[in-house]
Formats: structure tokens, sequence, C-alpha cells
């Protein structure tokens, strides 16, 4: 495998930011292939951008909050624009451990698939979120089988690894909020090979989610319309 743009897109993450850049940056020195932190300050209000500069790789400071979709697609396309082969999310929450990365990567090149998604209920170990949104996952779940006839358990899972192809579409269009459930019928109705591989996942390490109570029923309804609507369309476009 060639360089892996590792993008974390961040909103007020001051307070986990150091530690996972400090895990990446472990990896790296005992990986292969080489991994770039790609670090996209989602118009922070606390000190997010202050610890993002104090690392050596690339920082990207949004003028404007993007939302989480926004900020994964603007790394996506600067890694395309640099020459990197793979993108790789990982959230700036700390949930996602950079230790498990060897597995999504050895996953793309046994799998030969355009995105690979990193799956905490394949083999049910480690954090699995609350039960109110496995409940949300397990639905999700079904509208992604519905419309795309592919089976995929953690549908809302940011833990993913991109090839060209997959950057390419990415770049193309990504939905702005929330856009993991949705952004998986796009790439299956576009011909793009899909695969889970289990990962251990953790708790957030420290501040606040962005989906409260009264998000989470805003996330549910956005999100089905936009499955709804992509789904009946076919995203050929």
């Amino acid at each position: 495998m060639n360089k892996i743009a590792v993008i974390i897109p961040a909103f007020n993450e001051a307070e986990n930011l150091s530690a996972l850049i400090g895990e990446i940056g472990s990896l790296r020195q005992s990986f292969s292939p080489p991994l770039d932190a790609v670090i996209v300050n989602d118009h922070s209000t606390d000190r997010t951008l202050e610890v993002a500069s104090r690392h050596n790789g690339a920082v990207i400071d949004l003028p404007i909050n993007l939302g989480i979709g926004g900020a994964v697609q603007t790394g996506i396309k600067y890694a395309l624009e640099n020459g990197y082969a793979y993108a790789l999310q990982v959230d700036g929450d700390g949930q996602h451990p950079p230790s498990e990365i060897p597995k999504l990567v050895r996953a793309m090149e046994e799998s030969q698939a355009d995105l690979v998604i990193g799956s905490r209920f394949i083999r049910g170990a480690g954090f699995k979120s609350t039960i109110s949104r496995r409940i949300g996952i397990k639905y999700f779940s079904f509208l992604i089988k519905l419309f795309s006839g592919q089976r995929i358990a953690d549908c809302t899972s940011g833990f993913r690894l991109f090839n060209r192809r997959a950057m390419e579409l990415a770049a193309e269009y990504y939905p702005d909020q929330y856009p993991e459930p949705e952004s998986i019928i796009r790439f299956s109705r576009r011909g793009l090979k899909i695969f889970e591989t289990p990962v251990l996942m953790r708790p957030r390490q420290g501040g606040e989610s962005s989906i409260r109570p009264m998000g989470a029923l805003y996330y549910t309804i956005k999100v089905t319309l936009a499955m709804l609507f992509g789904g009946i369309k076919g995203w050929k476009t």
C-alpha cells in the first residue's frame, strides 16, 4: 500500500486530540504503509486549533462549521490533491483506537474492497454504544438493506478506510451531517465494494457528544429522509 492520510474531523475536541495524535504517532513508527495525520478543525470554539497546530502533520482550519461530513470531505479532497492512495477517517473523540488501524488496512488488502468499515458488532466485543443508539443503528441497517441490498451491521461507524475510487466519489458528494448511513447507499448504488471488519472501539474519551436527546430525534428524521430520497432516485448522480 501507498501512503494513507488519516483524516481527523475535529469540532471542540481539544480534550481528546493530543492523546489521539500521540497514538497515531506511536503506530506510525512501527507500521507500514506510512500514516500522515490530517486534522480538519471544523471551526471549533475551544482550543482544538491550538492543540492541532502542535503536531507535525497537516492542519486544515475551516472558516465556518461544515459538520462532520463536510470536514471529512475536506480531508478527502486534501488527500486526493496530495497524491494519497488511501484516506482513513478516525473520529477526533478518541473512540477509534489507532491500534485497530492495521485491521482495516489488512481487510482492504484481502477483500480488495473500495471502502472498509470498522464494525463494533461483528464479534460483539468492546464498547458498543447505548441501547437506544444500537436500536437506531439496526433501523438504519434495515433501510440500507432495503435500498441497496447490502447488509452493513455497523452502518453509523465513522472508522472507515477509502481507496482512491471511494475518495473520488466522496469528493463529488458527501452528506454534510451524519453522513455514514446515507453515503453507504450511494457508494453501493455506484458499484463500490463495501466490506466490514471487526474492530474494538472505546467510549468517547472526553468532552460531550454533539448528538443530544433532541438531536438524536433530528438525526433520525434527517437521515431517514435522506436515505429514502437517495434510495428512490438511485444515487446515479
